[in-house]
């Protein structure tokens, strides 16, 4: 999970940092840079074929395949509010985190970038390490102190006046992010059938939609209505709730060995 998500994260940070330091300049040769990338993702897919496929022993009935699911579903249903929560909080900050760091944080575009270079960086340095030692230690405590470590983070931020802090934060958010990551996909991969990986990955997907389209609206909402800065304490108070939640509840509910 560490390789697979530094890979993700390697492209899904780089975008925010080119398009940061490019809207200083021109909102035109930022537009088609997405544009061109985009070409160029189209041109590079041609190549896929059946490399990224796997090799299919037999197939199951749809009434099977459901009948499965849904025994999964019971079984991870501890799970379900969680998954919801933390793409909701994640999600909230999607609106207001560049209107917050130039009224709050006074950072200009190219220094945002810096900022997201901080975090984005810390967090792919730590994916490997930080998913190898959930494997040998545990991933019920990285998942705890990951969201933990990312609340208090995001509440620090509220508080940061300067550059210097902020890049600072942002490195603790990235390193919290590099320990919750491997972890928490590690324990959904435990819930998804060997013969269903393609519909297990979209239904917890689209559980975590749910929350990915709550939370924009929410953040938005909560900024309008009192400030960027609430929405980012709103984030920081649900990522709280939910290490309690992981602490007390959700691992003693799904009665998995997490700790091995």
């Amino acid at each position: 999970m560490g390789v697979i998500y530094t890979c993700w994260l390697a492209g899904l940070g780089s975008g925010p940092v080119a398009i940061n330091f490019l809207l200083d300049r021109s909102y035109t040769a930022a537009y088609w840079l997405m544009i061109g990338l985009w070409g160029a993702a189209l041109v590079l897919s041609l190549w896929l074929g059946a490399a990224g496929q796997d090799q299919v022993t037999g197939q199951l009935s749809l009434r099977r395949q459901l009948s499965l699911l849904g025994e999964r579903l019971r079984a991870m249903k501890a799970l379900l509010p969680g998954m919801m929560m933390q793409t909701t909080a994640a999600s909230m900050l999607v609106p207001v985190m560049p209107g917050f760091a130039a009224s709050n944080l006074g950072l200009s575009y190219s220094q945002y970038s810096l900022v997201l270079i901080a975090g984005g960086g810390l967090t792919m340095l730590g994916l490997i390490p930080m998913g190898k030692l959930s494997d040998r230690f545990g991933k019920r405590w990285f998942i705890v102190l990951g969201y933990s470590a990312f609340a208090l983070a995001l509440f620090g931020l509220t508080l940061t006046r300067s550059l210097g802090m902020a890049v600072l934060v942002a490195s603790v958010l990235g390193i919290s992010y590099a320990a919750v990551l491997p972890a928490w996909n590690a324990v959904l991969a435990q819930y998804v059938p060997k013969e269903q990986k393609g519909l297990g990955w979209g239904l917890f997907s689209s559980v975590e939609g749910i929350g990915v389209m709550i939370g924009p609206v929410l953040g938005g909402w909560i900024a309008d209505r009192f400030s960027p800065a609430m929405s980012v304490l709103t984030s920081a108070g649900i990522l709280g709730l939910l290490a309690l939640y992981y602490l007390f509840v959700l691992f003693g509910a799904l009665k998995l060995k997490i700790e091995a």
